[in-house]
């Protein structure tokens, strides 16, 4: 890995956020789909288009085109999901049900701490929490699984009361879901699950089709080809956000393990060829064992060449003269995860400003977080986590504003209101409520 002790070099290289348009992508094969030279966010637009337009013929279309797979239907049923749970080994389905309840444990204390139904704030005014109605999950799949992004996803929904949860997942080429996707599924809560992947699942997510019902709101976390679908579709339908490549700062102090802290590193690079591992720490000494350990441990995984290619592009050690400078790198970068190996770490957590989830110490691993700890692991990417938050029972819920005067506090406030209403040039406005006061 490359160790860098200069900061303007630190931030002009492996610091620097690129944006998701510079990642290469399968160009050829978009020419190969649709026939013509098109952008990602050309093709991403057609497929949006015709999902509309064709509804399900669409999605079978894409299915076949985009996956291999030959579908005579899209949704998959409850006797389908339920052999695949049994049909799970008994030892993973356990770790499943575990990891559940953990993370149905922890989103149900973040419900508890928020007031439900209508909430008297006083002098006429109040609010109304509800949760939303339906929401689609979206989980990456194909020849892969990932059961653990249901369980973060649906669980939270479920949690906040949402009535009815769809989840959309990649068939494989044979046309079916990975039964581990499915048990998944079974165990969270979900309510429908169909095999639909990439932009197409969220264009009929977002508009509906014959089969699949429109939702209020996606999430889920997904490929280029998804996000840029769900920005498309934002504003007809509500997104969690668009998570793009995963990424970690390990953020270590010379007490910490050398070995965990390159595991760590390598478990983050072992995602994707886009996958950020960084670690920045004040000791030139721990940068050098950690180098070394990368390199030992490197050898013994499985997914060797991935993890290698994206220590290559965009890992690296950054070694800074002390702490404050260590929490202003991090803060201006704002990572997905930060995991803290530091000497009193609590008073570097107080620092943290920006940052999607904060793993502190030797026991607490970011992989645990992404199984098992409860929160999800669906987290703000490249960067928003300046602005945004990790998935919770919040983004399935939503308030509405109640305003219920008395006659005495429209006699107060109307005069103000026509005022403004009339500087505005709406006159309609200052009349609606000068008449109220009148009547009064």
């Amino acid at each position: 890995m490359r160790v860098i002790q200069d900061i303007e070099l630190a931030k002009s290289t492996l610091l620097k956020r690129l944006p998701a348009e510079s990642v290469k992508l399968p160009l050829e094969r978009i020419k190969e789909t649709f026939g013509k030279e098109l952008t990602p966010e050309e093709a991403v637009r057609q497929i949006i288009t015709d999902v509309r337009d064709r509804g399900d013929a669409a999605l079978l279309d894409y299915a076949e085109r985009l996956e291999g797979a030959k579908l005579t239907r899209l949704e998959v049923s409850r006797k389908e999901i339920t052999a695949a749970r049994n049909n799970v080994d008994e030892e993973l389905l356990a770790a499943l049900q575990t990891a559940a309840e953990r993370i149905r444990d922890f989103h149900q204390k973040q419900r508890d701490l928020l007031p439900t139904g209508q909430i008297d704030l006083g002098e006429g005014l109040g609010q109304v929490i509800s949760p939303l109605e339906r929401v689609g999950i979206y989980a990456p799949g194909g020849t892969a699984s990932y059961p653990s992004t249901v369980l973060m996803t649906a669980i939270p929904a479920r949690v906040a009361g949402v009535d009815e949860i769809i989840l959309a997942t990649p068939p494989r080429p044979d046309g079916h879901i990975p039964p581990l996707t499915l048990a998944a599924a079974d165990i969270s809560g979900a309510d429908r699950v169909f095999a639909v992947g990439g932009a197409q699942a969220i264009a009929a997510l977002a508009f509906g089709t014959e089969s699949i019902p429109r939702v209020d709101k996606i999430c889920g976390p997904g490929n280029i080809f998804v996000i840029l679908a769900k920005k498309q579709v934002f504003g007809a339908v509500g997104i969690d956000g668009l998570q793009g490549p995963t990424e970690t700062i390990v953020l270590a102090d010379d007490c910490a393990n050398p070995g965990s802290c390159a595991a760590d590193l390598l478990a983050q690079a072992e995602h994707d060829e886009l996958a950020t591992a960084i670690m920045i720490t004040t000791s030139p000494e721990l940068a050098h064992e950690v180098n070394v350990e990368v390199e030992r441990q490197l050898v013994e995984l499985e997914r060797r060449k991935i993890a290698e290619r994206s220590l290559e592009q965009r890992g690296g050690i950054i070694v800074v003269s002390g702490m404050d400078e260590a929490v202003e790198l991090v803060n201006a970068y704002a990572p997905e995860h930060l995991c803290l190996i530091v000497r009193d770490a609590e008073s570097v957590v107080a620092r943290i400003r920006n940052a999607g989830g904060i793993f502190i110490g030797e026991s607490s691993p970011e992989v645990v977080g992404d199984y098992a700890a409860g929160p999800s692991h669906v987290m703000p990417t490249g960067g928003t986590a300046r602005f945004s938050s990790p998935l919770s029972v919040t983004d399935f819920l939503k308030i509405t504003s109640l305003v219920a005067l008395d006659k005495k506090t429209l006699k107060k406030l109307g005069p103000h209101a026509a005022a403004i209403a009339r500087a505005e040039g709406l006159t309609a406005h200052a009349a609606a409520v000068e008449r109220r006061m009148r009547d009064a």
